[in-house]
Parts: C-alpha cells; structure tokens; sequence
C-alpha cells in the first residue's frame, strides 16, 4: 500500500498509467471501436484526403481509407511489436547479464565485449542495417529489433549482479553448496528484477517509436496493414495540404511513448529514491 500511495503521488506517472491503460484497452478491442472498419481496408477513390468531418472524425487517407479505424487498428500492432521485441531482448539479455555478472571468467567478458560491440553502434542505424538483409514485413522488423535491444538488457543486468553478488548472503549460499546456476535463478534475479522491469517499460515506448521509423523508411509493415509510421511515410507527399493524413498517426505514437516514458520514469523513482526527478 505504501508503494501505491507514492506512486499516486507522482502525478507524471499515473497519467502515464493511464495512457497505457487506454491505449491496450484500444489495442485490445480495436475491431469493435473502429467506426469504420472495412472502410479501414477498402479503397474508395470518391473519398479519398476528405477533411475531418463528423462523417470522418481523423479525415482520410489517399485510398479514401478512414484514418480513425487505421489509426485504433495500429495501436494493435503497435502493441504486439513492443512486447515481442521487448520480451524476446529480456529472454536474451537477462540470462547472459546475469551469468556475466555472477561468472568470472573468459566467457564472461566474451559477453560483455560482444554486448559493448552492439552498444557502440546506434540501435536504428543497426536495425535498419538488419532489416534490409531481411525480407520487408513486420517480422522482419522484430527481429532485427530484438537482435539490437537485448545488449541494453545484458547491461543493466550485469551491473546489478555485480552489486547483488558480493552480499553477504550470497557468500552464505556459496558456503553451504548452493550451485550456481540455483543462486542466479533464485537469489539474484528477484534482486535485480526492478530495473529490469523499469529498462522493460521505458523499452516498450523506445520500441514503439523505433519501429514506427523503421515502417516510415520502408523496411517495417507492409501495405495495407494499419501502422502508424507506414502511415506517416505516405502522407508525405500529400503535405501540407493533408495535414490531417500525417498529424493523428503522429500524434498517436507521441501519446503513446509519452505515455510509456511517463510511467517508465515513475517506476524508476520507485525503484531509486535517488534518481527521483525533481519537480
């Protein structure tokens, strides 16, 4: 309870709360609120960059496809990339932070070598360098996302098992025979699962807006699916006019990363009063 009355208290993040919450309940039930949903797929040219209306809340797009039911639809996938991406890095780069943590040895720094080699390069750029040895598709997309988050994982982890690993009562479970493999699962990662979970959150909205520039610059969703940076990459040449066309995709990725950022950060004053932001 003690944990739930500071966190209301940090107004930032319940309203970041509050995004997520409503855009996975969007995400979740975006067939049934899409207004429009076959006009979500099907072209229709007579319609086509309609001004927002009360007919057309968000206008349409160059297909004459209604922006509101792309846009609710999108925040599916938008959702569905950021927590396969998100999970597959965690599956990734937990277990090999924590074993370079708690092991010394050759492999270990091996690890952390190849982990610093990722980090080195900038993740768009490597993920973007992935992707087009792939096929175009949102798979591909994932992968290489993932393929480029999981060192941030291995990182984060590292550092807090060095720091859990020279507790006392890890020198205690080495003394009476616990095995290693026992002390990482058991002992060390319930240590360290705060920062992964804040590093989890803060990814989710980073995930999110990486993936939507890889749709922008042509290497992420394939048409007609409904993604947010697919739609903003074809309204380019329709601007300013069509302001419409670009302005609601964008404005529902800002949202939604605002909101990921907001409650990532909330968690994290939790986690460390130290890093509390100042208000």
């Amino acid at each position: 309870m003690l944990i739930i009355r500071k966190f209301l208290r940090d107004i930032p993040a319940v309203i970041g709360f509050a995004i997520i919450l409503a855009v996975a309940f969007i995400a979740l039930f975006a067939p049934y609120l899409a207004p429009r949903l076959d006009e979500a797929f099907d072209s229709n040219i007579l319609m086509r960059l309609k001004a927002p209306s009360g007919e057309y809340p968000f206008g349409t797009d160059n297909l004459g496809r209604d922006i509101l039911s792309r846009v609710i639809l999108g925040a599916r996938s938008a959702l569905i990339v950021a927590l396969t991406v998100v999970l597959a890095a965690m599956a990734i780069g937990v277990p090999l932070g924590l074993y370079a943590g708690y092991v010394r040895g050759a492999l270990s720094e091996a690890i952390m070598r190849v982990t610093d080699v990722f980090l080195a390069v900038p993740q768009l750029i490597l993920a973007l360098a992935i992707a087009q040895l792939m096929s175009r598709g949102m798979e591909s997309a994932m992968l290489a996302l993932a393929i480029t988050y999981w060192p941030f994982f291995t990182r984060t982890v590292f550092a807090e098992t060095r720091r859990v690993r020279s507790a006392l009562f890890i020198e205690a479970l080495e003394g009476l025979g616990a095995s290693r493999w026992r002390i990482m699962a058991f002992h060390i990662l319930p240590n360290v699962a705060s920062p992964i979970i804040v590093r989890a959150t803060i990814g989710m909205g980073f995930t999110i807006l990486t993936a939507a520039v890889l749709g922008f610059l042509g290497v992420g969703a394939t048409p007609p699916n409904p993604d947010w940076g697919l739609a903003i990459a074809e309204s380019r040449q329709y601007l300013p006019e069509s302001w419409w066309f670009a302005a609601f995709p964008g404005l529902a990725i800002l949202v939604t990363v605002l909101g990921f950022n907001l409650f990532g950060d909330g968690l994290r004053d939790l986690v460390d009063p130290k890093l509390r932001r100042t208000r």
